[in-house]
């Protein structure tokens, strides 16, 4: 009786937990049916008002509906570029916006390309004789970017700005990992190469450290350029080089520290804020509350403009964001069968008279690399002009992928190179042995069994891995050399693993021009024989799940409007332990997770895709947890 009392319960359990999924789907079907897409209808006269609560991004990527709702964990809110750049471009000319407003509050930041194209396109509302302010309770590197193209910078009376500029530490594993007696075999080729260091040593060696050096000096020395070009007024060297006496003149008030460096231009809370915007552009007569003004948000405004397009043809743009995996991962992630299926897809479509391809990654898997390279080159094959657009980051198989193309676009501010590949194979023969365990059989071959974990790697499994590594290598450099017209010997000079900044990789040949990416699709419809203006963008995206904004809306618990919690200067500094946590998991994903020869840049800023800061944010709120108990 006992044992049919206890399957009794189990099937009980299974039952209800049958019904709340049921119920569950029941109120998403229903949810998702009351919920109305964007209406251009409630775009009004006033500001353009844009939240810009969560990252920056060239891609949105996907949300796993059943581990979000099982967390409860919000996934980190997602901004493409693209529209909010379309978004600031219609508010330039568009009657009914009197000015553009960023509430940065909760901003989390962005890529250095797209901040300063943003930034540009704040420059053309502010050409159009409207003005832009923006709003926050502290401003970090990202957001002074965005700021210093606004005609007024408003900062909470709490909050402050700081500037750190670019550049931070790396996690070694090396003695933690000698202590576990945890073996790292790591085959790679490039004496820059840094990406298995973590594994290997206990700080960085000298070629990465000048690397990394070379490379956020030309960053920081862009970064500093664009922001004094568009506020001549800051006191950056204050800010930056005499930091204590800076905070000390003010007594440790930053806000006001803040406005004596010209970092800011108002302090006031949130409320003056809209009571000055509400001078601008008028009082909001749906609301009578304290701070509020006429306004329209983005997405609605964004379904009222539209997308423009002409009837010459087609350009067909493909984003590749975020880490290349095998597979078909994404969006917000690479996947190599998705990409080569979506170009595949547009190879057979007449209309397509030509192809961008947008590069924002760190590289990844050799193999899908190769995999999307493949398909790019299709449409040279067919004589379909192909220009490649690098954002923040195309690096190592990100820069793989663009060998296949006829130009090569990118900013100074690009993160590019890092041509070099490695693999890395973790093997516990030392930790089996300390707790008992031994290994022992027979092989016909000295390749049997291998890669074998725990009996470790023999002699002639080392020499095939890293054989097959220097191999990719050498076609790595080999279709560098093909695409930009050098010998093998050329290109090995400037690989070597080394990361480039895109003024530097423009000098040694690794692209051919500076531009956005509305410059490679004017090129490539140029390319085309498609007179200016008379194309039609169309971007090649998978379909994405309908649940995705709807997953986002149920487990955000915030009042409509509210944007969230605001960020104060602890707050930023706090969202980098998250990081901290985020760069350990993937850490230990590369070491232990199944993985072929890899083509990635350690040197290019972790990849800021909403999965990978919502798993970090979900590991801070169970260690939270634990403490607490």
């Amino acid at each position: 009786m006992s044992f049919i009392g206890k399957a009794w319960k189990v099937i009980v359990g299974i039952k209800d937990g049958l019904v709340l999924v049921f119920m569950l789907l029941f109120f998403l079907a229903l949810f998702s049916a009351l919920s109305a897409s964007p209406n251009p209808g409630q775009v009004r006269e006033g500001a353009l008002y844009i939240d810009m609560s969560g990252v920056v991004v060239e891609e949105n990527s996907t949300v796993d509906p059943f581990s979000t709702l099982l967390s409860a964990q919000p996934p980190v809110t997602e901004m493409q570029a693209r529209d909010l750049i379309r978004a600031i471009n219609g508010a330039a000319s568009d009657e009914r916006i009197k000015a553009v407003v960023l509430d940065l509050s909760s901003f989390i930041g962005g890529g250095q390309v797209h901040m300063q194209a943003i930034g540009e396109a704040l420059d053309r509302v502010r050409q159009a004789d409207k003005p832009v302010l923006t709003y926050a309770s502290a401003y970090g590197d990202d957001h002074m970017h965005l700021a210093a193209h606004a005609s007024e910078i408003w900062v909470d009376p709490l909050g402050g700005a700081v500037i750190a500029g670019p550049g931070g530490t790396n996690l070694y594993y090396a003695s933690l990992l000698e202590k576990l007696k945890v073996d790292v075999k790591v085959f790679r080729v490039g004496e820059f190469k840094s990406a298995v260091e973590p594994y290997l040593l206990d700080r960085a060696s000298e070629p990465a450290r000048e690397n990394r050096a070379s490379l956020y000096g030309a960053l920081w020395e862009e970064w500093q350029a664009n922001v004094t070009k568009a506020r001549p007024d800051i006191d950056l060297d204050r800010v930056t080089k005499d930091t204590v006496n800076w905070v000390e003149a003010s007594s440790g008030n930053l806000s006001d520290a803040a406005l004596e460096a010209g970092l800011v231009d108002q302090i006031g809370d949130k409320i003056a804020f809209g009571e000055r915007v509400a001078e601008i552009v008028g009082e909001d007569d749906w609301s009578k509350a304290p701070g509020t003004y006429a306004k329209s948000d983005l997405q609605p405004f964004l379904a009222d403009i539209g997308d423009e397009g002409g009837s010459g043809g087609d350009i067909a743009i493909v984003t590749i964001a975020g880490v290349i995996v095998d597979g078909d991962a994404g969006p917000g992630s690479a996947g190599g069968a998705r990409i080569s299926g979506l170009l595949y897809d547009a190879l057979n479509d007449e209309d397509v008279k030509g192809l961008v391809v947008r590069v924002d990654s760190p590289g990844g898997s050799a193999m899908a690399s190769e995999e999307i390279r493949r398909a790019i080159q299709r449409f040279r094959d067919k004589e379909i002009p192909v220009a490649v657009s690098f954002a923040n980051v195309a690096a190592s198989g990100g820069y793989w992928v663009a060998t296949s193309s006829d130009r090569i676009f990118a900013q100074p501010e690009t993160i590019t190179g890092s041509i070099g590949v490695f693999a890395v194979i973790p093997t516990f023969e030392r930790t089996a042995r300390e707790i008992g365990i031994n290994a022992d059989g027979y092989r016909t071959t000295p390749l049997s069994g291998q890669p074998d974990p725990i009996a470790g790697l023999t002699p002639e499994t080392d020499a095939l891995f890293q054989g097959s590594v220097e191999d990719i290598y050498t076609k790595f450099l080999e279709r560098v050399g093909n695409a930009r017209g050098m010998t093998t010997q050329q290109v090995d000079a400037i690989a070597q693993g080394r990361v480039w900044d895109g003024g530097t990789a423009r000098q040694n040949g690794l692209v051919d021009q500076f531009g956005g990416i509305e410059d490679a699709i004017a090129w490539t419809a140029g390319q085309a024989g498609i007179e200016e203006g008379d194309w039609n963008v169309r971007y090649l995206i998978s379909e994405q799940s309908e649940l995705d904004e709807l997953i986002r809306q149920l487990v955000n618990t915030s009042a409509p409007g509210d944007t969230g919690a605001a960020a104060d200067l602890f707050t930023l500094h706090a969202q980098q332990r998250t990081a901290l946590l985020a760069q350990i998991a993937r850490d230990a994903e590369r070491l232990s997770g199944t993985q072929g020869v890899q083509a990635y840049c350690l040197e290019c800023p972790a990849e800021t895709n909403a999965q990978t800061r919502a798993k970090a944010h979900g590991m801070m709120r169970q260690i939270g947890q634990i403490l607490a108990q």
